[in-house]
């Protein structure tokens, strides 16, 4: 009888592992940016905050200043412009980051995609459940069903950076993946439930607009004199169809390509997008936020947040449902897809990442300006529950990252060591022998220094008058 043949064991993906070189490069650049506007987002906020509840009239009648030409329906107020014409830019970076995760990045694989994608939809869904089971339950509005789905990478970032947590290079390209996801998500969110009426003849115009976009690109047509003047015809043709103008900057992005072809060092849209990050991290989103945050708070307003239903379900959605639906959703698709957690990291690790998504304010605040438009009263006390909602979130998820501060930075230098000074980090460098060859010589240099100082010191200690 034949001896039964085994076979062999399938290989099992790891979850939160080492990232490739050039996506280590890439996120690192791009995080740079984001933690430092990440940190001008935090003053903004605190800055609306300070003069909204300090020289509130001032701060009321500069951000309902209209200013624009009326006659093309672009007479908006500076609130507005900040909301629709400023975020437009942070949507386009947004659009040509998930062209890029698509396409190059970390989502360009599918069966590697499936576990954040999955965690990202789920951190979007609890939210919104708990949302809306706290509006039903407490008789509320669930129009503001969406504003606890979304994360703000910018002010995760900032807290990281104000905490002084180096989280592993696997463990922030993970939350930047949940954020891009996010952003998708949010788009379409937008895009679908708060359209009220569309204007074909400017939505037609705009799709000739993008049309154009895209051909000139396909044609490697260069020159910002050209795309620039054509960028703001196609938001003004977007934003009078109806339908929220910063979907007409996610549509341009995602039309540059952001694949290398041969002897290019960056791709069109990794070039764009480097010019445009600080631009939208360090201007077009901290002024968003100072004339968005302005809310009041005072004591009655921060006590309305834990009584009133729709402000209760943003807080809990942010702290709880973005924890919950993020960490459930990774460790089910973890387990179901038999993936393995990096051995260097545990699932705590996960947890307190989950927990540090709940910062959401960018997009939450404006969310709930679009799904409470019109009713200024709710609509103020809903920022102040983001707000709430975020700070809890950022310090609930400061102190889980805190405790485990010594193996994130042990991580982080072992990633970050380059012994032999050439530019790439070491253990990237492991099957060169090259490097290998290099650190020998390093070392035999070090050991001949060492026996030219034993030899000193050995001539010093047989002197006479050498101490015993």
């Amino acid at each position: 009888m034949a001896a039964p043949t085994r076979t062999p064991p399938t290989s099992r993906r790891t979850f939160l592992g080492r990232l490739s070189l050039p996506e280590r490069n890439y996120l690192a650049d791009a995080l740079r940016t984001e933690t430092v506007g990440g940190v001008i987002l935090l003053v903004a906020a605190i800055a609306a905050l300070v003069w909204a509840n300090t020289f509130g009239s001032s701060y009321r009648a500069l951000s309902d200043f209209h200013f624009g030409p009326g006659s093309i329906g672009l007479n908006l107020s500076v609130q507005h412009w900040a909301a629709d014409g400023l975020l437009a830019i942070f949507f386009f970076v947004a659009g040509v980051e998930l062209k890029r995760e698509l396409v190059a990045g970390e989502l360009r694989d599918p069966k590697a995609a499936a576990l954040p994608v999955i965690a990202a939809v789920c951190g979007m869904a609890v939210p919104a459940v708990v949302y809306t089971l706290v509006n039903v339950i407490g008789g509320g509005s669930t129009a503001g069903w969406a504003v606890p789905t979304a994360t703000d990478i910018a002010f995760a970032l900032a807290v990281l950076a104000v905490i002084g947590t180096s989280l592993p290079s696997a463990l922030r390209a993970f939350l930047l993946t949940l954020a891009v996801v996010d952003d998708l998500f949010a788009i379409l969110i937008i895009a679908v439930f708060f359209t009220d009426h569309i204007d074909l003849a400017a939505l037609a115009g705009a799709f000739v607009g993008l049309a154009v976009f895209y051909l000139l690109l396909r044609k490697n047509v260069r020159g910002w004199y050209v795309y620039i003047p054509l960028a703001l015809v196609i938001w003004g043709l977007m934003y009078n169809s109806g339908i929220h103008a910063t979907i007409a900057g996610v549509a341009m992005g995602l039309m540059l390509r952001c694949t290398r072809r041969e002897g290019e060092e960056h791709s069109p849209g990794e070039h764009i997008e480097h010019l445009m990050r600080p631009l939208s991290a360090g201007l077009a989103v901290p002024l968003f936020a100072l004339f968005s945050a302005g809310v009041s708070l005072s004591g009655d307003a921060v006590a309305h947040v834990f009584t009133r239903p729709e402000t209760l379900g943003v807080v809990l959605g942010l702290v709880v449902g973005k924890t919950v639906g993020i960490f459930g959703g990774t460790w089910l698709t973890a387990r179901f897809t038999k993936a393995e957690l990096n051995k260097d990291l545990a699932w705590a690790d996960v947890f307190a990442v989950a927990s540090l998504a709940g910062i959401g304010f960018t997009v939450s605040l404006l969310i709930g300006e679009l799904a409470f438009a019109g009713d200024a009263f709710v609509e103020n006390e809903i920022k102040a529950a983001v707000l709430l909602g975020s700070l809890i979130a950022a310090m609930f998820s400061g102190v889980l990252l805190k405790l485990r501060v010594r193996t994130y930075q042990a991580l982080y230098e072992a990633e970050e060591r380059d012994e032999d000074e050439d530019g790439v980090p070491d253990v990237y460098e492991q099957d060169d022998p090259a490097y290998h060859l290099r650190m020998a010589a390093i070392y035999e240099k070090k050991a001949a220094e060492h026996r030219r100082l034993a030899q000193a010191a050995g001539a010093a200690s047989s002197k006479p008058d050498s101490p015993a």
